[in-house]
C-alpha cells in the first residue's frame, strides 16, 4: 500500500488537515447559527431537509455532509440552542429554592418570544417516541436525566437549607416540574392566553415550607 503524500489530505500528519478540520467545524457553525434563526421565527414546519437547506441558505448537500438526516439537524439546533440558555447549568446553589421552579420560569419567559423553537421542541419530542428516532430519542433521555438530577440536587440542597418542606420527594419533584413545563408549553402552543409562568409559580407554593405536621398517632386533646 502506497503511503500518501506529505500535504496531502489523506496524510495524517499533514499541516493542511487542522486547518481543513477547523473549517468545517467552523462551517458547521455557521449553518446551524443560520438555522437557530430561522427555526426561532418559523419552527421546521414539517419541511425537509432540502427545504431547510434552501430556507437557511446553503447546499443541501452541504446540509447532508454536516448532518446526516433532517432529525439530527433538528436535534443539533435544539442542542447548540440550550447551550446557549441553560438555566441550571449555572444555577447558584446558595438559592436553591429559588432555582428549582425560577430556571423553568425563566426559560418559559424566554419561550414565549421564540414560538418556533417551543414548536420545533414539541413535534421532536413527541417524534421521539417512534421506533426509528434513536438520535433524537437519545437527545431527549439524556437531556430530561441531566435537567432530573440538577433539579433533585437543588432541593435536596433547599431541603437542607430549610427553604424547601422536607417532605418532598426530590426525583419526583424533579420529574413533575418538568413535566408541568413541557406540558404547559404545549398548551400554550394551543392556546397562547395559557399562562406558562404564572401556572409554574404554582408550584413554588407546593415546595415551600408549611407548619408542621402533627405526628399520626398523636391523641387529640378536647
Amino acid at each position: 500500500m502506497s503511503t500518501p503524500p506529505a500535504g496531502s489530505i489523506e496524510d495524517p500528519e499533514s499541516p493542511r488537515r487542522p486547518r481543513s478540520y477547523a473549517k468545517g467545524v467552523a462551517r458547521r457553525q455557521e449553518i446551524l447559527d443560520r438555522a437557530i434563526e430561522v427555526f426561532a421565527a418559523k419552527g421546521s414546519e414539517g419541511t425537509s431537509l432540502r427545504a431547510i437547506a434552501e430556507k437557511i441558505g446553503v447546499s443541501h448537500a452541504a446540509l447532508l455532509h454536516y448532518f446526516g438526516s433532517r432529525e439530527e439537524l433538528l436535534v443539533e439546533v435544539l442542542r447548540e440552542r440550550e447551550r446557549r440558555h441553560d438555566d441550571y447549568q449555572t444555577a447558584d446553589d446558595r438559592r436553591a429554592h429559588d432555582e428549582v421552579v425560577g430556571g423553568m420560569v425563566r426559560a418559559a419567559h424566554r419561550n414565549v418570544t421564540v414560538p418556533g423553537f417551543v414548536s420545533l421542541y414539541t413535534s421532536l419530542l413527541a417524534g421521539s417516541l417512534e421506533p426509528d428516532r434513536e438520535y433524537s430519542r437519545e437527545f431527549f433521555a439524556t437531556r430530561f436525566a441531566r435537567i432530573r438530577e440538577r433539579l433533585s440536587a437543588l432541593i435536596r440542597i433547599g431541603q437542607e437549607e430549610g427553604g424547601i418542606r422536607a417532605d418532598v420527594d426530590p426525583e419526583a419533584m424533579a420529574a413533575l416540574v418538568i413535566a408541568a413545563s413541557d406540558g404547559l408549553q404545549t398548551q400554550w402552543l394551543l392556546e397562547p392566553s395559557v399562562g406558562i409562568e404564572r401556572s409554574l409559580a404554582l408550584l413554588e407554593l407546593i415546595l415551600e415550607p408549611g407548619p408542621a405536621a402533627p405526628p399520626k398517632n398523636s391523641s387529640r386533646t378536647a
